[in-house]
Parts: structure tokens; C-alpha cells; sequence
């Protein structure tokens, strides 16, 4: 990575350096073994594909930009200032090696030894799975002082490698529309990309890239031959740069929290071929955020790097404080202890990588433990010695930590305990379904008394259970364990789902198979929801995985008209209702304030009743963006929870 960035030769990657396993037509078979989905989470990842290309060019050090362009009617362009993809004829394939890359399976420069060293795309797909997905493709290529054109279609090329022009630049642009006939929408969220974009211009250092949305404003960006020119127009964009790297990333996580410990560690070395970072820094908070890469790729489940950042992080704190006596506890810091407030980001690169799963949720490669491992401890030992303000605060942190687990391990017990035993210790308030079968048994977490006897009346008994709880439940993004574990309404949740908590989860033992949230629709109902959310994130985030967790959607208002009865979940539903009945001097409009104005037939018709309900299933696309949100409504910045009210204000239906 210490390559000088303006050093834009072949350095060694040519036509020979592109590797072909096999074809290509398995893709637009089964779209979703390369994607994972066909909805909109593998549509963005299109993105994202073409993306990580370029970004592995900007790893080994031969790219300093790249750009996103947003275009109309749904057509994407990415353009970085690499070394170009290289058009010489490929030794095997007999056509050019830019023709091979993009419409050949398992083609690309890094299986041999003189592409990437170091790349997060290890199967040569991306391109070419993009290119198969989408009903146009235009790759333009800058490379040995020329301008090179090809055109393609749902994976086959349609012109020849066609040479345009002269050029003094290095790079690629490939612009591409995908084939609505394979996804269940082609309309692409600028939101949904951000978070991975910015992610990667904090881990590599001094790489600028540009998101612009120009899906209103074609005239200027339309010549796709030349790139990074100044805009006249005032598009909307975003540009992400940062000197400080990993460290600059727990600072952007940290903004809206108190550090505990003043200043962030961070370091970066290499070993070998082997590149490998830590920051971190502890806030006043309980929760943590351990974020993990992998050749630039986040990891969400860790991996080997991450068990050996926590052995070593355990193993150096008690060291220390065995030496310092600075807290002067007498019971060895568990991984718990040291690890609760801390905000983290561990990075490695390397060769030859390998991760568990197509995903790369997880990093796999043995070697990554010890090289994190040895590395971080000689750093952050070094760190305490020579920051022993940050060390006291460090260890009295953890100590707090220490002293909470130890209260919070009898109160989590009983409700575990309370748990596992028969039908008496159910909840008293559960009133549960006949059906002992989870797969087709429910549970509605409804507000108040008042509701719970409405959805009691109204539900189907064999498969249909009620729980009922009162008003705010406890805010458990801003409680110790102890306090959480001894609240009323989260034990009887916790016993009513019967699963466990937290990291003892067992989603075997399950009891219903929809948990379905339904609260009054008003801003009361709203922030009971937040908190319920907030609690299945913090201690249940294995049943949003699943997919387990709903919200129900009851409607606002009943509208009669003689015999015939409609009802409206918006205020523009009903205005069509009224628009449809407008003829009728006696229409009534009922608008409902909460579950338990409805009689028990209203309640089943509307959300109780499979057949005609509207659910909204809870799903994490980003779980650090997820993270990002909870503590900007949960925590304690009042400040960045009124900030984030009033930007997204437009976008919410408010009862006054």
C-alpha cells in the first residue's frame, strides 16, 4: 500500500494476469446465489460489486477517486482513475482481456500473482454478474494513452472493443442499467449505498470518493467518455475523504457519545504482506460496537481477527491492572467487562484471504488471530504506559463494567430460570393460544389493558396469543443489565417468548413464530414501538435476523356508507374513501385514537385476521447504520435525537 499513487504503469497487470475458470450463463438462472436476493438489497449490491472493483484498485495503491453517478431511468456509473482494465487479447479466451472480465464467470486479476495481491473480490464475478443482470452495459476504458469503447446486453457483447480516442489518463467507467425483468424493482436509494462508501474512504487512506444524483439532470453528465469534471449544476452529492482513517471512523461513531477515555488509540502496521489496524475508544455508555474488515469488506458476524483483537484486549487489560493495581479489584475482567462501552474497528488485509460463508460475513483465515493478536497487545500496552490518564479512565470504566455483570448475573439467571420451567410461571397477563406448535403460533405485544381485552376477544384462539403491556416499557439502550433483567414487562416478554437471552438465545425454543407489535396509532404508539424495537435489537437481534418480529398496521380511520364499511390506514386513503362516497349526504367517518376504541370484530377484521391484515416485518439491511439511528433516538444527545426529528419530520403522519 506504500505504492506512490500517481505511478499509474502496467505494473505487471496485463492481459496474461486474467485468470478463466468458467462461464457465465448460470447468473441469469439463479440470480440470487451471486446476490443473495433479487429485491432491493441485490439490486444495490450491483453497486457495490462494480464498486469494490475499483476499490481494489485504490488498495493497491493505483487509484485516488473514485465516482458514483446516480443517472435517470435507473442507469448507474462508476468511475475511478485506476490503471484501467487492460484490452490486450487474452491468451485463452482469444478476445480481449476487458471482454473476458466482463462476461466470463470466475474471470478477473485475482487468482494469480501478478493482479492483486491484496483484493476484496477473491471470485472474479462481480463484473461479470453485473454485466449478466443488466440489460445494458458500456465499459470505457483509459489505458496506454487511448480511449476504449465496449458495448454489452444481459451479459453478451453487442459491439467490439472499439479504440476512440487518445488519452493521458488511466481508468475505467462502466455504466449499466438493470434488467427489471430480474429484480423486483430497479429503483435505486442513494441512502442505501452511502453508508458502505463511506465506510471505505475512512479505512483507505487519502481515497476520495463522490456520490452525485443526477436522476433529474442529465444534460451535463451525459458524456461518459471523460470523468471528474467540475458540475454547473447544483446536484445533490457527497464526498467522503479522510486523512485520519480507522481512527477517523470510532471518532464518526463516537460524535454523539461522552468519551470515557480522551484520546483514540489507533495504529496500523504491516507484517509481511499483511496489513493490520486497530482504533478504539470507550464511551460513557453500555453498549459496544465492534466493527470488523477484512480486505476493506465489513465483516458483521467478526471472524478470526476479532477473536484474537478480544483475547488480546482482555489479556492486556488484566496485565495492566495486575501491575498498576489501579482499581484495585481482586476478580479477573472477563471479555465482557473489557469490551462494554468500547467503540472498536479492526482491519486487516492480506493475501490469500478466506472467509466463512459466500457472504464474507465472516473472516475465516487462521493466520489473521495471531497477527491481530500479537500486534495489538504490543501497541496498546504501549499505549497505556504512555496515556496513564486514559488508562485510569479505561480501567474505572471497566471496573463499573465488572461490578454490573456481577449484579446483572443473578437477575438474568431468574428470568432465564423462570423461563424454563412449565405453563404456572407463563406470565400472568400472557393469555396464550391453544396451538402448542410455534410454527403457526403468534404473539401480539399490545398497549394497555384496555387493548389486550379487545384482542383477547377478537383473536383466534387456537394460534393467537396476547401480552399486554403497560404504557413506555424501560428504555434499555440507556440501562445496565441489572436494572433491564429486574423490569417487569421485559421478564414477562422474555418468558412469554421462552428462547433465552441475549447470547443464550435458542431459537428452537421459540414459542411463536410471529411476534407482532401492535400499539395505538399515535406518537405514544410510535415511541412504545421505538422501545420495544430497541429492546429486541439489544437483547432478541437473533429474532429480527430470523425474521421473526412485525408490526402490525391498524387502521385510522372506518368509514361507513349505509352498509358498506371501508377502512383507511392514511389520511390519503381515507380522502379517496370519502372522494368515492361523496354522494352520500351520511357517511361517517370514524377515527380511531387506539386498539381498544375497536370492538373485538373491527380488531380481527383490520389486524388480527391473516387473511386480510397488513404486517410490516422488521429486517436489519445495516446494522451499524442501525446502531447509528438507536443511539440518535435512544441515547443521551438530546441535541442529535432534535436534529434528527426535525430533518425527518416531512416524512412522518402526525395525529394532532
Amino acid at each position: 500500500m506504500a505504492k506512490d499513487i500517481n505511478d499509474k504503469t502496467n505494473s505487471g497487470y496485463d492481459a496474461k494476469d486474467i485468470t478463466v475458470l468458467k462461464g457465465l450463463e448460470p447468473v441469469r438462472k439463479r440470480p440470487g446465489m451471486y446476490l443473495g436476493t433479487t429485491g432491493p438489497d441485490g439490486l444495490h449490491h450491483l453497486i457495490t460489486e462494480i464498486f469494490d472493483n475499483s476499490r481494489d484498485e485504490a488498495m493497491g495503491g493505483f487509484c485516488d477517486e473514485i465516482e458514483v453517478v446516480f443517472l435517470p431511468d435507473s442507469n448507474i456509473r462508476i468511475t475511478d482513475n485506476g490503471r484501467g482494465i487492460p484490452v490486450d487479447t487474452h491468451q485463452n479466451s482469444k478476445v480481449s482481456a476487458l471482454e473476458t472480465i466482463l462476461t466470463t464467470l470466475h474471470a478477473g486479476g485475482k487468482f494469480g500473482d501478478s493482479g492483486y495481491k491484496i483484493s476484496g473480490g477473491l471470485h472474479g464475478v462481480g463484473s461479470s454478474v453485473v454485466n449478466a443482470l443488466s440489460i445494458n452495459m458500456k465499459a470505457i476504458v483509459h489505458r496506454d494513452g487511448g480511449i476504449y469503447k465496449q458495448e454489452y446486453s444481459i451479459g453478451k457483447k453487442t459491439t467490439e472493443v472499439e479504440n476512440i480516442g487518445k488519452s493521458d489518463k488511466t481508468g475505467t467507467i462502466i455504466t449499466f442499467r438493470p434488467d427489471e425483468s430480474i429484480f423486483s424493482t430497479i429503483k435505486f436509494d442513494v441512502d442505501k449505498v452511502l453508508g458502505h462508501m463511506r465506510q471505505q474512504a475512512y479505512l483507505i487512506n487519502k481515497l476520495k470518493i463522490r456520490i452525485i444524483d443526477a436522476r433529474t439532470h442529465n444534460e451535463e453528465i451525459s458524456n461518459d467518455i471523460f470523468y471528474f469534471r467540475e458540475l454547473k449544476q447544483n446536484l445533490p452529492s457527497n464526498t467522503f475523504y479522510f486523512e485520519g482513517g480507522i481512527k477517523s471512523l470510532v471518532g464518526h461513531y463516537n460524535v454523539n457519545n461522552k468519551p470515557a477515555n480522551p484520546n483514540i488509540f489507533s495504529f496500523t502496521k504491516t507484517i509481511g504482506d499483511v496489513h493490520v489496524g486497530v482504533a478504539l475508544q470507550y464511551v460513557d455508555d453500555f453498549n459496544s460496537t465492534v466493527l470488523a474488515f477484512a480486505n476493506s469488506i465489513y465483516n458483521p458476524n467478526g471472524g478470526t481477527h476479532v477473536t484474537g483483537f478480544k483475547t488480546a484486549l482482555t489479556r492486556t487489560i488484566n496485565s495492566y491492572e495486575k501491575e498498576k493495581n489501579i482499581t484495585k479489584e481482586k476478580e479477573v475482567f472477563s471479555g465482557d467487562d473489557v469490551i462494554e462501552g468500547i467503540t472498536a474497528v479492526i482491519t486487516i488485509a492480506m493475501p490469500e484471504i478466506q472467509f466463512e460463508g459466500q457472504t464474507k460475513a465472516k473472516l475465516g483465515s487462521v493466520e489473521a488471530k495471531g497477527i491481530v493478536e500479537k500486534s495489538f497487545a504490543e501497541e496498546f500496552t504501549g499505549f497505556l504506559e504512555e496515556n496513564p490518564i486514559d488508562a485510569k479512565a479505561i480501567l474505572n470504566k471497566i471496573s463499573l463494567a465488572l461490578k454490573a455483570r456481577k449484579a446483572a448475573k443473578s437477575a438474568k439467571e431468574g428470568v432465564l430460570r423462570k423461563g424454563v420451567l412449565e405453563g404456572l410461571t407463563l406470565p400472568g397477563k400472557l393469555t396464550d393460544c391453544q396451538s402448542k406448535d410455534a410454527s403457526v403460533s403468534e404473539l401480539f405485544i399490545v398497549e394497555g389493558d384496555s387493548a389486550g381485552g379487545t384482542a383477547r376477544g377478537g383473536r383466534a384462539r387456537d394460534t393467537q396469543a396476547v401480552l399486554p403491556i403497560r404504557g413506555k416499557i424501560l428504555n434499555v439502550w440507556r440501562s445496565r443489565d441489572d436494572k433491564i433483567f429486574a423490569n417487569e414487562e421485559v421478564k414477562s416478554i422474555a418468558v412469554a417468548l421462552g428462547c433465552g437471552i441475549k447470547d443464550d438465545i435458542n431459537v428452537e425454543k421459540l414459542r411463536y413464530h410471529k411476534i407482532i407489535i401492535a400499539t395505538d396509532a399515535d406518537v405514544d404508539g410510535a415511541h412504545i414501538t421505538t422501545l420495544l424495537l430497541t429492546l429486541f435489537f439489544q437483547f432478541f437481534k437473533k429474532l429480527i435476523e430470523g425474521g421473526y418480529i412485525y408490526i402490525a398496521q391498524p387502521p385510522l380511520y372506518k368509514i361507513k356508507s349505509g352498509k358498506k364499511v371501508e377502512y383507511a390506514y392514511t389520511d390519503k386513503q381515507r380522502d379517496k374513501v370519502l372522494a368515492k362516497f361523496n354522494n352520500d349526504p351520511k357517511i361517517d367517518v370514524q377515527r380511531y385514537k387506539g386498539l381498544g376504541e375497536m370492538n373485538k370484530e373491527e380488531l380481527w377484521e383490520t389486524t388480527m385476521d391473516p387473511s386480510n391484515r397488513t404486517l410490516k416485518q422488521i429486517t436489519i439491511d445495516d446494522v451499524i447504520k442501525a446502531k447509528e439511528t438507536f443511539d440518535t433516538l435512544m441515547g443521551a444527545d438530546a441535541f442529535g435525537r432534535k436534529k434528527f426529528i426535525e430533518e425527518n419530520a416531512e416524512f412522518a403522519e402526525i395525529d394532532i
